[in-house]
């Protein structure tokens, strides 16, 4: 026993919950390699370990292409827990903000591209989602000044589309499921197609709204410098007039007790030459 406060050692005093959420104290000591941060640097390893899988042998064996269905789950699925993590434990950092969407479009561009280069997949189909998850990026930064595009449930829908077409396609699928396959990817390069046009409507007009706020707000501060000057400028003139009013009060008074104190002595004079006369 110390006699020392526990706030006052530089501890709470409560003992930490197990299995609680972190705190904000916890947060600002969360370091680099957390939970969340981890489970995307593997994602990233990930990628050149799933290409090479992919292409073993010429890319056709089944079983090698079955290794890299499974590298390409394991990728799909800690890109579901790192970010849930990282918001529920608030283990946002820096570096999980730039590592995430890369090591998202990294995986699924390894496994577009390299299907496309085997010949199972279209190039146009590569092309397409590639364009609209590089583009709906790229406008993410465009507006982040003015606001957030939050994740919507058709994007949501779309994420789970491409992931199970792909998943598929990795896959040495013969028969009916070639065939299914060839659905689920249309379906996904449809959802592809509507949400990305649906992520640069919100962009224009989250960025119009930003654009006009500011505005608004550079007007407000304008008008309010401007009554600030105009306030100054009138307290300044009123005090002018004051002082010359007073000044002008100052010499009256002056006058008035001068002709007062000549009067008096005038008169005294006028007694004396009478006074003179009479003699």
């Amino acid at each position: 026993m110390t006699g020392v406060p526990a706030s006052a050692a530089g501890g709470s005093g409560a003992k930490p919950v197990r299995g609680g959420k972190l705190g904000s104290a916890a947060v600002n000591q969360a370091s680099l390699w957390n939970i969340a941060n981890l489970l995307t640097m593997l994602r990233l390893v990930l990628v050149p370990g799933f290409v090479l899988l992919l292409l073993h042998n010429g890319g056709y064996d089944p079983v090698w292409r079955s290794f890299a269905w499974a590298a390409f789950a394991v990728a799909m699925i800690t890109d579901l827990f790192d970010g849930h993590l990282a918001r529920t434990y608030n283990l946002v950092t820096d570096f999980g903000k730039i590592a995430d969407p890369i090591a998202d479009k990294a995986i699924m561009g390894a496994a577009l591209i390299c299907l496309s280069y085997l010949g199972d997949l279209p190039w146009w189909v590569t092309g397409v989602i590639l364009f609209r998850e590089i583009g709906i990026t790229l406008m993410r930064f465009w507006v982040i000044r003015h606001a957030v595009i939050p994740a919507s449930r058709g994007g949501k829908m779309k994420t789970l589309a491409q992931g199970t077409a792909v998943g598929m396609y990795v896959l040495a699928l013969t028969g009916p499921l070639a065939t299914l396959r060839f659905w689920v990817m249309a379906v996904a390069v449809v959802l592809t197609v509507v949400t990305g046009l649906d992520y640069v409507r919100q962009a224009v007009v989250l960025r119009r709204k930003g654009l006009a706020a500011e505005q608004a707000a550079g007007a407000k501060a304008t008008s309010g410098a401007a009554a600030g000057t105009a306030d100054s400028a009138g307290n300044a003139g009123s005090g002018t007039s004051e002082g010359t009013a007073g000044s002008e009060g100052t010499a009256g008074s002056g006058g008035a007790g001068a002709s007062e104190g000549a009067g008096p002595v005038s008169g005294a004079r006028g007694g004396r030459g009478s006074a003179e006369a009479e003699r």
